[in-house]
């Protein structure tokens, strides 16, 4: 329960829901899980066991006691744990038996999380950018096509005028006017297409997003069968 502040106002969350908020936020990009140890498996064996998924190039690993600190740099594809670039292995007790606990961290799941909000900022300032331009560009045809129609305007010569003849009437040809607005749709239609288009930087998002989802929840299921088939080798 959160509790209230001196004032009886203000509530402030108490250390335990800041610790769950903590592990909340941290599980976007961190993998957490455990894996027991086949009856009567010494931590001895356990480690060397696993020793081999950290004899890859790139990784260093410290072993002190029942813990062991694994740091990743430049890891290659090959790697099993490729995605991981640093972690804890401890192994504890769990009633009659003992238990793997393992604390990951990727940076590639957290740069999958953090891109599609990248893509989305600038897909917004894309949009934003297009509504500036879109006046300018319907000023600028507003005036191209009173020009048009300036050029279009029929003259009378000076006798005609003087003898107060009326001025002829402009040609009203539809299909001009059907060609001239499928013209003018087309120009528009171009012009979009050439101007500010949010659509790729939504597409990324969504591309982004995906990789993510896949990765959080393919890559724990996939490190936990490795860990607990290396552990039964």
């Amino acid at each position: 329960m959160a509790s209230l502040g001196v004032s009886g106002m203000e509530a402030r969350p108490s250390p335990a829901e800041k610790a769950s908020l903590r592990r909340l936020l941290t599980w976007i990009w961190q993998i957490r899980g455990e894996v027991p140890l086949p009856a009567g498996q010494s931590a001895e064996e356990a480690f060397a066991r696993l020793d081999p998924l950290f004899a890859h190039a790139g990784t260093t690993h410290a072993r002190m006691g029942e813990t062991l600190r694994v740091t990743k740099k430049h890891q290659l594809a090959q790697d099993p744990l490729s995605i991981v670039d640093s972690g804890t292995l401890r192994i504890e007790a769990a009633g009659e038996g003992a238990v793997l606990r393992y604390h990951l961290v990727s940076r590639a799941l957290l740069y999958c999380f953090l891109a599609p909000l990248l893509f989305l900022a600038v897909g917004q300032l894309t949009v934003f950018l297009g509504t500036l331009e879109k006046p300018k560009t319907e000023e600028k045809g507003k005036k191209d096509d009173a020009k048009k129609d300036k050029k279009g305007e029929i003259q009378l010569n000076p006798v005609d005028k003087f003898l107060g003849a009326p001025a002829p009437e402009k040609p009203k040809d539809e299909k001009k006017h059907a060609a001239k607005g499928a013209g003018d749709k087309k120009k528009d239609g171009d012009e979009e297409k050439k101007g500010f288009s949010p659509t790729p930087a939504y597409v990324f998002a969504s591309i982004f997003a995906a990789l993510w989802l896949l990765g959080r929840v393919l890559e724990p299921w996939l490190i936990k069968r490795l860990f607990k088939r290396s552990l039964a080798d």
